[in-house]
């Protein structure tokens, strides 16, 4: 078994801090009992252990790369696509009536979470699919949802999302590719470059279906002029297929994540690329949006996947690697005494507290926002709107948080190995290149935190933010009720009261229209906020692990207590 993550901590999240059982007492989620979701980790724990985690650094050193119009990539990955298939974990996150299992959304993210932990270059060939195939589900009509979705979801066909392109970048409003209506047909001609594709036009797929923003002719200027195709690589027709001129221009080489292809892609070259409107026209973006929250959850679970995978071979080489003697050693400290192990170092033990912190904060934030993705899908329709407006205001947080501060715990990850943490001999030099893109995908840090402080905090006159406060007030009211953790939630409710100072100087310049300078401390109201909801997510796991201790008796609620006290001590302060 490989230590790339803890499955005991992921299930404690579940099920003891976020309660995931209660969900199974919907009708939507009634088709598991908590012992199926317990089956479930651990199949894909040792689907991981098996198939995934034993490739990754050979995918680093023998990455994707283009040949004669096709994206090769390792071929492990044949394997891995077929068993992925098999076991459903495209499609679990589905309805039944579009052919999947109706799992909550917070055990299908720890799935993939427990699996890019193990090989971070795997789970974005699957996710893009499924992403792909989600948006047909939910907008598109019945003949691209019998055309498509079945292919996809069982591997058979792959699936991207094209938006990027070369003049554009982030910048969707600029998009330049083109539709043109083809009358007396149900399709459209569609012209243009994509950039920065994951997961397209390998030689594992039969097939490639690819969800492309582009402008009618003759739309509105801007991004309300933005709709959105299915085009495939190779179109139906009749019992058929036949080329639909959507060519590989090449592969990006990346300095991490090289084993998870990113290709550029060329659209109807000769005239003869054809696409079909997914929903109604000039509703792309908003249609692409709808699912965005999916999708930076996914991001951020990444972020801490691989920051989960650092921390587990930090731990191990700080167990390993003898080095120096004790401190607080009196005796001989020449090479005539016995080394001790680093991990007994005082600066060792808080760079690996401070890794464990970050990434066990993170997972807990992935589950509560996706938790709260499961409540909007079956609750009254008197808390819809609280549960929406929690997703929307944790969505760039959780997405950003991991990416970032995953960054830092890899770093100081690699700082424990000293020296050798820089040489390609150990993975830590790996994980510290494969976790610097992902405060890139899915919209930059800037990106987010303008939406954060720009759109998310202000929305409905800030009913988002004030829900938020009354989820933290409920963790703070409950822990004063242990000695323990008053210290905690006096911190977190004087440190939480600085939002409103914050705000009341930030709200001003917006009111008067200096846009400008309302947004210029965008990243860093980012930081302070993302800090403190992490600060209540670990008062919220200290508060479960208080109430739940006694009854425990591995000492993971001690454990959990004392990561708790770190964080606040050494993370809320500064």
């Amino acid at each position: 078994m490989h230590n790339y993550t803890n499955l005991n901590i992921i299930s404690y999240l579940l099920f003891n801090v976020h309660q995931t059982e209660k969900l199974l007492e919907y009708d939507y989620y009634s088709a598991f009992d908590k012992d199926a979701l317990v089956l479930l980790l651990k199949a894909v724990k040792d689907f991981s252990d098996k198939e995934l985690y034993p490739y990754i650094k050979e995918m680093d050193e023998k990455p994707s790369y283009f040949k004669d119009g096709k994206i090769i990539v390792h071929p492990q990955f044949e394997t891995i696509f077929n068993k992925a298939a098999e076991m459903e974990l495209l499609s679990a996150v589905y309805s039944f009536e579009d052919g999947g299992m109706q799992l909550p959304s917070s055990v299908f993210h720890s799935l993939y979470y427990i699996m890019e932990a193990a090989n971070n270059h795997v789970p974005g060939y699957l996710g893009l699919t499924t992403g792909a195939a989600n948006l047909i589900i939910s907008f598109g009509n019945q003949y691209l949802k019998d055309t498509y979705v079945s292919k996809m979801l069982s591997m058979e066909w792959g699936g991207t999302m094209c938006l990027t392109e070369p003049q554009a970048g982030s910048s969707l409003s600029d998009i330049n590719s083109q539709a043109v209506k083809i009358d007396k047909t149900d399709y459209y001609l569609i012209e243009g470059q994509k950039i920065f594709i994951s997961a397209g036009n390998h030689q594992f797929s039969n097939n490639f279906v690819h969800l492309v923003l582009a402008r009618i002719k003759g739309a509105p200027a801007g991004t309300k002029g933005v709709s959105l195709f299915v085009v495939p690589n190779k179109r139906p027709v009749e019992n058929d297929f036949e080329d639909n001129n959507v060519n590989v221009i090449g592969e990006f080489e990346k300095m991490g994540q090289r084993g998870y292809c990113t290709t550029h892609l060329s659209f109807g070259d000769n005239n003869n690329c054809r696409g079909w409107l997914v929903g109604e026209e000039n509703k792309g973006l908003s249609y692409m949006f709808l699912l965005m929250n999916e999708a930076r959850i996914a991001t951020g679970r990444m972020g801490a996947a691989i920051a989960s995978a650092a921390y587990y071979a930090s731990l191990k080489y700080a167990n390993e690697r003898p080095q120096g003697r004790p401190l607080n050693n009196t005796g001989k400290k020449d090479s005539s005494s016995e080394q001790t192990l680093i991990i007994n170092h005082p600066d060792v033990k808080r760079m690996l507290l401070l890794q464990r912190a970050i990434v066990e904060g993170s997972l807990s934030l992935v589950i509560q926002t996706s938790h709260y993705l499961d409540l909007s899908k079956v609750c009254d329709e008197s808390e819809k709107e609280k549960y929406n407006l929690l997703l929307e205001l944790l969505t760039p947080m959780v997405k950003t948080y991991p990416a970032e501060q995953g960054l830092k715990s890899v770093s100081n990850g690699l700082q424990i190995l000293g020296g050798y943490g820089f040489c390609s001999d150990f993975i830590l030099q790996q994980y510290y290149r494969d976790i610097r893109i992902i405060s890139l995908y899915e919209g930059t840090t800037g990106i987010q935190s303008l939406d954060l402080l720009g759109r998310k905090v202000t929305i409905k006159n800030g009913k988002a933010l004030h829900y938020l406060v009354e989820e933290m007030t409920t963790t703070i009211t409950k822990s004063y009720q242990y000695d323990n953790l008053k210290p905690y939630a006096k911190q977190l409710q004087t440190q939480s009261e600085l939002v409103k100072t914050v705000l009341s100087e930030l709200i001003p310049r917006a009111l008067k229209g200096d846009f400008e300078n309302y947004l210029a401390d965008a990243t860093i109201f980012m930081d302070f906020l993302s800090t403190l909801v992490i600060g209540w997510q670990w008062l919220k796991i200290g508060l479960t692990s208080e109430e739940t201790k006694a009854n425990n008796k591995t000492g993971l609620e001690a454990n959990l207590i004392h990561t708790m006290a770190y964080f606040y001590t050494y993370e809320m302060e500064n």
